[in-house]
């Protein structure tokens, strides 16, 4: 624009000139008058010229001014396209690479003078390059293409995962003339994604193996609970009608059949609870109770297992309301698995029970023993399934392990909690925190 002004200030010069040479040339006047105006003239248009010169000069310095900045800017747009934390780059409709930045060529792992003008298919595995070409040519109808996921394969056939978005690129009448392209490379999602694919099919399985492991044990413990049953309805009938009949020898094999028994039935009703338990499928029967009759009734019954090795045994409780209402026959389970463990790892000392009031709506139930006590290392198995303190300690007192057990999953069935704490040779207390009610709501709610 400013060159135009000041072509057109110098042809108003020359035109002024012109007229101011035919005014010479018809004019009547003295020489002398004539050149005092033509200098007049002169002087003006010289002016006229000297405001446009500035003006040019003006217009240039702001050009310059833009022209720096245009510069500046582009430079900033290289920098920022070169070294992106993302691969960019720029193709032709053909999909030949026109342009790419530097992580485009660190991915690619080939230098940019040999990477501008190759076909971006050729870095497409072999097996998926036509697809690849079948979208190239989708693209051209399309203004945008997000999160495409392709396999791109680098100079030493090196397979990574990118995700590809495409933006077009027109020209001034619309049509389109090459694409845009971000990579961005996704490898490590995928192979998380692949992981936890894995993890979770792993699950599946583990799950799927514990179904049928409940299974498994509901199905052959109630198929050996019917023999047991009749093995011991039959041992007991023998003793009850023959006992002063048998000789003393065949009358204690007869005893030991009913005793094996008893402890091979105690063993599998054992694996039938837990088993419900871990299925989720055993229920609670609710009745209201006196908590304190339930406790002393339960330490009379193994009483004679403690004077079998004589022990102490002694009760303490400090209830003022001992009325709750929970699941009488369960809580007498895990009394009767906490007691009968106590005694079974205790050679001397005793055995102590406790019941207190916690809060208003809790109550505490305390088995201390003086036995063996467990290893600290070994306190956050003990009521894990199947778990022995070894295998010695297996031989010798016996059991599967379910015990504590299924007494956790009993207290927790019952919104309550079961803590223990011991020393290696000087016993262990533990310690079952309950509701005095158990409400069947929240049983529902919790299930």
């Amino acid at each position: 624009m400013a060159l135009e002004e000041f072509a057109q200030k110098i042809a108003q010069v020359r035109q002024r000139q012109e007229i101011l040479s035919q005014q010479v040339c018809k004019s009547s006047l003295p020489p002398q008058e004539l050149l005092v105006q033509a200098l007049d003239e002169l002087q003006i248009a010289l002016e006229e010229l000297h405001v446009a010169e500035e003006e040019l000069i003006e217009q240039n310095e702001q050009l310059e001014i833009a022209r720096a900045s245009l510069e500046q800017e582009r430079q900033r747009y290289l920098e920022l396209f070169d070294f992106a934390p993302d691969g960019y780059l720029i193709t032709n409709t053909e999909g030949l690479i026109i342009e790419a930045n530097h992580t485009a060529v660190n991915l690619l792992k080939i230098p940019k003078k040999y990477l501008q003008g190759k076909p971006l298919a050729n870095y497409i595995p072999q097996e998926e390059r036509a697809a690849f070409r079948r979208r190239l040519l989708q693209l051209k109808q399309m203004e945008r293409l997000q999160e495409w996921e392709v396999c791109l394969q680098s100079r030493y056939d090196n397979l990574f995962y990118c995700s590809l978005s495409v933006v077009t690129v027109y020209d001034p009448h619309c049509n389109p003339i090459g694409w845009r392209w971000l990579v961005r490379d996704i490898t490590a999602r995928k192979q998380a994604e692949e992981q936890l694919r894995a993890i979770q099919l792993q699950n599946i399985q583990l799950q799927e193996a514990a179904r049928i492991k409940a299974q498994f044990m509901s199905v052959i413990s109630h198929e050996l609970r019917t023999p047991m049953n009749a093995i011991l309805g039959f041992s007991q009938l023998l003793l009850r009608r023959y006992y002063h009949l048998f000789p003393f020898e065949l009358r204690t094999m007869v005893e030991k059949i009913v005793n094996s028994g008893k402890q091979l039935l105690k063993l599998i009703e054992d694996i039938l609870d837990f088993s419900s338990l871990e299925a989720g499928r055993l229920e609670l029967q609710l009745q209201e109770f006196n908590l304190v009759e339930l406790v002393k009734s339960t330490t009379e019954q193994l009483s004679f297992l403690v004077q079998q090795k004589n022990l102490t045994l002694a009760v303490h409780t400090s209830l003022h309301n001992p009325r709750i209402i929970n699941d009488r026959d369960r809580l007498q389970q895990v009394l009767v698995n906490l007691l009968s463990n106590a005694i079974k790892f205790t050679e001397t000392g005793g055995v102590f029970v406790e019941v207190q009031q916690l809060e208003q709506d809790k109550l505490v139930v305390m088995v201390k023993d003086t036995g063996i006590g467990i290893p600290e290392t070994e306190l956050k198995n003990i009521f894990q399934g199947f778990w022995q303190l070894n295998q010695s300690t297996t031989r010798k007192h016996g059991g599967t392990g379910l015990g504590l057990a299924i007494v956790d999953k009993l207290v927790r069935l019952m919104n309550g909690s079961i803590t223990v704490e011991s020393q290696l040779g000087q016993g262990s207390t533990f310690r079952v925190v309950l509701p005095r009610e158990v409400r069947r709501e929240e049983l529902r709610v919790k299930s």
